[in-house]
């Protein structure tokens, strides 16, 4: 996921230099169109402007994905922060919540462990909802039944570390994971089979699909949507945003 954000940056930024430009030239022409100034001339003129102010372009990009990400979240209001029963890290009362999509399959998630445990550490008011997003593997979604499995027991911090030490998704990891954080097995394979999992899997991929999300991990604090293992520092920063406010 983080490949691809660096892989698209050329393409957003040449897309914001057109839109720029774009609002320039209207602008130049408006202002200059009583002069006859010809297509060529205003072309000129915001190419020229944009060679001698470059660093418009990515504080543009900024602002344009500020407003599509606001745009999105809107789109699902509050259930986003409401979790699955159980399915948080840190504090479940916490005034300050980040919301993480996360496949169990996904190595950027795994990475980026360490990265929630020193987040959780630092920030005793903070609440992680876990969203599952099972997409990478086939039996990504199995993973995830199970962790909904073990938030109804509540014991799912323990489950969601077991699952990424793992490191892999196939029953036996998974109920060995289930055993080591101290799941009823029997009563897990239960509710991993009951419908109300399988209605939440649908409620996550909607709202991955609604706010334009095709990949994880894929955070999200007040109005900050960020992809991929985005890495601490980067993560404590949006979060001091949305405490600043």
């Amino acid at each position: 996921m983080a490949s691809e954000s660096r892989s698209t940056l050329p393409l957003a930024l040449s897309g914001i230099a057109l839109l720029v430009a774009g609002a320039l030239a209207g602008l130049t022409y408006a202002r200059t169109s009583g002069a006859a100034m010809d297509k060529a001339a205003v072309e000129q003129t915001v190419r020229d402007y944009i060679l001698a102010h470059p660093e418009i372009l990515p504080e543009a990009m900024e602002n344009l994905q500020k407003k599509q990400a606001s745009q999105q979240l809107g789109a699902v209001g509050g259930k986003l922060e409401q979790p699955f029963p159980g399915a948080v890290l840190g504090n479940p009362q916490g005034k300050v919540t980040l919301v993480e999509f996360t496949d169990y399959a996904c190595g950027f998630c795994r990475k980026s462990v360490p990265d929630v445990e020193a987040l959780i550490a630092a920030n005793p008011d903070l609440r992680i909802v876990v969203r599952e997003l099972p997409i990478i593997a086939p039996t990504s979604a199995d993973a995830a039944r199970w962790a909904l499995a073990a938030a109804e027991q509540g014991k799912f911090p323990a489950f969601h570390k077991a699952m990424f030490v793992a490191g892999r998704t196939d029953m036996a990891s998974i109920e060995a994971a289930a055993a080591t954080a101290g799941l009823d097995l029997d009563r897990a394979r239960r509710f991993a089979a009951d419908p109300r999992t399988e209605a939440e899997l649908r409620r996550n991929v909607e709202m991955a699909r609604q706010l334009g999300i095709d990949g994880t991990p894929t955070w999200v604090v007040g109005d900050q949507l960020l992809a991929g293992a985005v890495g601490k520092e980067t993560l404590a920063e949006a979060i001091g945003k949305v405490r600043g406010k």
